[in-house]
């Protein structure tokens, strides 16, 4: 594997490198980190650089140039990310490139159907960042997740998706018979039809500490950060597929993984169970959690865990944390936008809209597709949805179903 091009100057208390490292990870764009604290060629470096100036983060590229402090909308500029369409109204816009929308996409344009895909971070959303998909049909051996995105990503753009990268999504209003989309740089697009397939976001601790060493020792993504912790103690919290796998790939880089399990059983399917229990790297602490994050000069160096069934505490000794206890909706841009969601913030859609009786507006002479939300012509499908599966198989499979279903609405409007 080749090195990383781009190089990251700063240090690892400094909030304005966490941010360049943590858009940097959520699009998939390798990088090396150098802390000008522990490098003294490097501060050096970074001070000739800046004409005496000590500023930092301090970001090179290949082509000899460089950025100093960057917003998240000058490092998408250099790095050649499209962050605006080519216009303003699109038969269909789909929110989120993940294996959902992006099927979605390249579904509905091989139906001539003009369509926009946008999405915030890199296309092929969280299996972006898995090491490997294992059970995707047609993969006998399994296939990165990074290729699998990439290879989602190059059907749409085969059959003429429009995409968008690096673009928040702010809100959603419905005015007559289009449908608006804002966007975090002040744009606004319409569509006869929207599809949300924003996917989820993994679950927070929320306990003393998580945010302050956020990126500082503090993680949610063993691909992006993994390779920082080489020859070195990291933790996992969770026991369900995610923290499996991804204690997995950790030992590639640290020399010790300890799971940290809230309960007294894996929630993995067996074979990954088996394979963590085998590993001579990996350590199982049960019926353990996580009470506070501490550290010194802004770097994490311990937490301290408690045994939920004796109530003894300790202090573990660690360089990083990686969390895996569960996926929330990316649906709170939806305030206000009149689609209807469940206590937990997951989308409500088809019969589950009518079957207590009470209809919603739009829906007076006919029931919802199965995949369309409580405001006609806005779908959803995949993570964020109501009832999903939460697997990339399903999600790609709903992405197709819900691109026929909006194939036969946009025949009617």
């Amino acid at each position: 594997m080749s090195e990383p091009e781009i190089t990251v100057y700063g240090a690892h208390w400094c909030p304005d490198c966490r941010q360049s490292k943590q858009f940097l990870g959520e699009h998939q764009i390798p990088y090396n980190w150098v802390d000008i604290e522990e490098d003294k060629e490097a501060e050096e470096f970074v001070i000739k650089t800046n004409k005496g100036k000590r500023i930092i983060p301090t970001i090179t590229f290949p082509d000899s140039t460089f950025l100093v402090e960057p917003t998240n909308a000058e490092l998408a500029a250099k790095l050649g990310l499209k962050t605006t369409a080519s216009r303003s109204h699109f038969d269909l816009i789909v929110l989120g490139g993940g294996p959902a929308g992006l099927t979605a996409a390249f579904y509905t344009a091989r139906e001539f159907i003009d369509t926009l895909v946008i999405e915030r971070a890199a296309f092929g959303g969280q299996a972006a960042g898995t090491e490997k998909l294992d059970n995707m049909p047609g993969f006998p051996e399994g296939v990165a997740g990074i290729e699998f995105s990439q290879r989602l990503r190059q059907q749409a753009e085969r059959f003429g998706v429009e995409l968008l990268q690096a673009q928040d999504v702010l809100a959603l209003h419905t005015q007559q018979n289009y449908h608006c989309v804002q966007t975090g740089d002040g744009a606004e697009y319409s569509a006869r039809a929207i599809l949300i397939a924003t996917g989820s976001r993994y679950s927070r601790l929320n306990v003393p500490g998580e945010n302050e060493f956020m990126g500082a020792g503090v993680h949610f993504c063993a691909t992006c950060d993994g390779p920082f912790y080489k020859g070195k103690r990291v933790a996992v919290v969770g026991g369900g597929n995610s923290a499996t796998e991804e204690s997995l790939l950790l030992t590639k880089f640290a020399d010790t993984v300890t799971m940290l399990v809230r309960s007294g059983q894996f929630q993995a399917t067996k074979i990954i169970q088996e394979s963590v229990l085998s590993h001579p790297n990996i350590e199982v602490l049960w019926h353990t959690e996580v009470k506070e994050f501490m550290g010194e000069d802004a770097k994490l160096t311990k937490i301290s865990i408690v045994n939920n069934q004796t109530g003894a505490q300790e202090e573990l000794p660690t360089d990083g944390v990686f969390i895996f206890i569960g996926l929330e909706p990316n649906s709170g841009f939806l305030e206000g936008s009149g689609v209807l969601l469940d206590k937990w913030g997951f989308i409500v859609t088809g019969h589950d809209l009518v079957h207590s009786g009470e209809r919603p507006v739009g829906y007076e002479s006919r029931d919802p597709h199965l995949l369309e939300t409580s405001v006609p012509g806005i779908f959803t499908a995949g993570d964020v949805r109501d009832k999903s599966t939460k697997q990339v198989a399903s999600a790609a499979g709903e992405g197709a179903s819900v691109a026929l279903m909006i194939r036969e609405y946009l025949k009617t409007v």
